[in-house]
């Protein structure tokens, strides 16, 4: 059985393709404002990378922010749903599951059977996922894979009290003027999307194993901050960007082409560090 599954988010779109429960191919593409277009552009491409058709594809289901976009699809399962399917096929003692991306990030509480409980969400501000990031990367003048690679370096701790990516923004040009070492204030970025993470995290609650995805988890100065803050050691899964995307197909694969799962929303400004 030939499935796909194609996570839309709010910046990029990533495509899974699966033969009998095995990967025949991945496609990722920057969406912009165009999401429809870009959603039939990838998946097209990433067929053609299989060597397939569409009419070859028995099912596919979509998922992210921008999912309903995807009129291909057969049907739209929500992010979380997605995510625990695709970390569940490669990790199934995950108990926590972390995914930042660009616009949000969301703690999912796992079952044992590979089922989402709960699931928290923090999608009111940018300052917890990887936008807030490239915007400190462009203040400090630096790319944001050299904004990770210092911060390592960094043995300092430097409270960042920005809610937003505007004000945090304003913050880092600050610290700059005040002379503070760029790793040390990049240090200071990643510690504070790991603490608004990390209280996320506390509300479901933080249960090894800890898996993390998204476009973030390829960020190792984030996965650093993270780890000490919730003093657990997580894992990583090669391509995390995709696992969204794998868990649609999986569920196409499984014939799931709808799911309901009731998320906490979370406002960041309620939210703060060492919150349980």
């Amino acid at each position: 059985m030939i499935v796909a599954g194609i996570d839309l988010g709010g910046k990029n779109a990533h495509v899974v393709v699966l033969k009998d429960d095995e990967i025949l191919a991945k496609g990722e593409a920057t969406t912009g404002i165009q999401k429809a277009a870009a959603a039939e552009t990838v998946y097209d491409e990433t067929l053609k990378k299989a060597g397939l058709e569409r009419t070859d594809v028995e099912r596919m289901v979509a998922t992210g922010s921008a999912g309903k976009r995807a009129a291909f699809a057969d049907g739209v399962i929500p992010d979380a749903a997605a995510d625990v399917r695709g970390v569940n096929r490669l990790f199934p003692s995950a108990r926590t599951v972390i995914d930042v991306g660009a616009e949000e990030g969301r703690a999912i509480k796992v079952s044992p059977e590979g089922r989402v409980l709960d699931f928290a969400i923090n999608e009111k501000c940018a300052a917890g996922a990887g936008t807030f990031v490239e915007a400190m990367a462009r203040a400090l003048e630096i790319s944001v894979e050299e904004m990770a690679t210092i911060s390592l370096k960094s043995t300092k701790s430097i409270p960042m009290n920005a809610q937003c990516a505007v004000f945090g923004e304003s913050e880092v040009v600050s610290l700059i003027h005040q002379k503070v070492a760029k790793q040390d204030i990049a240090k200071a970025v990643h510690d504070a999307i790991a603490g608004r993470i990390a209280s996320v995290g506390r509300i479901v609650g933080l249960e090894q194993d800890v898996v993390v995805i998204g476009g973030m988890a390829n960020n190792k100065g984030f996965i650093d901050a993270l780890t000490k803050e919730i003093q657990i050691d997580v894992i990583v899964p090669a391509d995390p960007a995709f696992i969204g995307a794998l868990g649609a197909a999986v569920a196409a694969a499984s014939g799931v082409l709808d799911e309901k799962v009731e998320a906490t929303v979370v406002e960041q400004e309620t939210v703060t560090e060492g919150e349980a």
